[in-house]
């Protein structure tokens, strides 16, 4: 391997955007940055590969050219938006807490719920793992033929089965979840089970969602550093 016709040592780096690496003499040339939007389906698996042979959502994208990894994680009975991209940069952004990137979800419950109760879920719900970041909750409609509940419900943190562990302890179980939106991108009329890249002003959307989380970010930690300045 050489960087920049030099011979490369054990511990070197090099940037793919600005050095010339080669292998063997071939140009290593960085694979294109790409951005898929998936409207998940119940029953399928958030992940690359699955061993026991069930359906993935890497395999419902018709274009195999570039690896993908799905951007964080949807249960296999919840449905709705998923990011699939090669992009670890806008991965990390989307994904860690400190980001404060918003996804939205359309829920459906058991039982009329009531505005108290979706006082405590906006509050934060005390689970094993601890209680929930404060989230965003719309006004309920209550469908008395199907004894159900809708609303939607915004969050900032992604625990495993958040959504359906706060609302089984306020007494009300999830009948339907389905993600909206993530950052900027929304799901909009996409069916079940298809995917699409990302229109050039969704792409430019997302990439300065993901700049100002940063910056976001940033902020924070500069502030938790100045106050634990002696």
């Amino acid at each position: 391997m050489r960087v920049n016709g030099r011979v490369a040592r054990l511990g070197d780096s090099a940037d793919p955007e600005r050095d010339e690496i080669r292998v063997d003499g071939a140009v290593v040339a960085r694979e294109p940055l790409v951005y898929w939007m998936l409207h998940k389906p119940p029953g399928v698996i958030t992940t690359v590969r699955d061993p026991q042979g069930r359906p993935t959502v890497v395999g419902l994208v018709p274009d195999r050219r570039h690896r993908l990894f799905p951007v964080g994680r949807l249960d296999r009975d919840t449905e709705g938006l998923l990011l699939l991209t090669n992009d670890g940069r806008t991965a990390q952004a989307l994904l860690h807490p400190s980001y404060e990137s918003e996804r939205e979800y359309e829920v459906l419950v058991r039982g009329r719920i009531a505005a108290a109760t979706l006082r405590r879920l906006a509050a934060g719900v005390r689970l094993e793992d601890g209680v929930t970041a404060p989230a965003r909750v719309g006004l309920s409609r209550y469908d008395a033929a199907s004894d159900a509940s809708r609303f939607a419900l915004t969050l900032v943190e992604g625990r495993k089965r958040q959504i359906r562990r706060a609302l089984a302890a306020l007494g009300h179980p999830v009948r339907r979840l389905v993600r909206v939106r993530m950052g900027p991108l929304r799901l909009g009329a996409l069916e079940p089970g298809a995917a699409r890249e990302l229109t050039a002003p969704e792409r430019r959307a997302l990439l300065a969602a993901v700049r100002d989380a940063e910056a976001i970010a940033a902020r924070a930690a500069r502030s938790r550093s100045s106050g634990s300045a002696p």
